[in-house]
């Protein structure tokens, strides 16, 4: 005698195997729960990004040459530049107004003169702090070697507004006389400016033939 399912009995053995289906595939399936148990990383490995270092290039020889970076119109009195008076005039008109001069820090100008003690030019050197600033003869005649410049007149400023030079300023003044002199570029002057009146290292008795 055989029995056949049928009706609600029927159903209900068809959902049985559905859910034993299900879940064998899904105990086949690669789920977290899977992933974990097995110790594999729920999350495949990713490629390391690394820093890709920037090509450089080995520096190659340039072609130098001096520009001018703008006109001082100055008056023809103003040009001749001898005198510790001169060259005070010269900055107020020029270097004050000067895009990059600070009032507040140390800044040293050179001015180049011609053989006529006209001046040339004038190039900023170096910008210091209120009390310091950094100075070496090769800055300072640079320019002037490539200018032809057969003087120059050195100047910077004190912010504190008192001209009277401390012992570095000596000290720096005597090494640049000395460059000067093998360069055979003469060092006129050293011009301290101060608020409002100025001083000159020639006239107090620093410079040496």
């Amino acid at each position: 005698m055989r029995f056949v399912r049928s009706g609600p009995a029927l159903s209900g053995w068809r959902r049985r195997e559905q859910d034993r289906s299900f879940r064998t595939k899904r105990k086949n399936m690669n789920t977290t729960e899977n992933l974990i148990s097995t110790e594999c990383p729920a999350v495949a490995h990713q490629p390391i990004n690394n820093i890709i270092k920037p090509i450089k290039f080995p520096a190659q020889p340039q072609e130098w040459k001096i520009v001018s970076l703008r006109e001082c119109p100055t008056p023809d009195t103003m040009q001749q530049c001898e005198t510790p008076e001169q060259a005070a005039a010269y900055w107020k008109a020029h270097i004050a107004n000067h895009p990059y001069f600070n009032s507040e820090c140390e800044c040293l100008v050179v001015f180049i003169l011609n053989t006529r003690r006209r001046i040339k030019g004038h190039y900023l050197v170096s910008i210091g702090t209120m009390d310091t600033i950094l100075c070496h003869p090769r800055e300072v005649f640079r320019l002037a070697i490539m200018a032809s410049a057969a003087a120059i007149i050195i100047a910077h400023n004190h912010p504190s507004g008192e001209s009277t030079p401390s012992q570095a300023d000596i000290n720096i003044t005597r090494d640049l006389i000395r460059a000067g002199q093998f360069l055979k570029i003469e060092v006129l002057d050293h011009v301290i400016i101060g608020n409002p009146n100025h001083s000159s290292l020639r006239s107090m008795g620093y410079f040496f033939s």
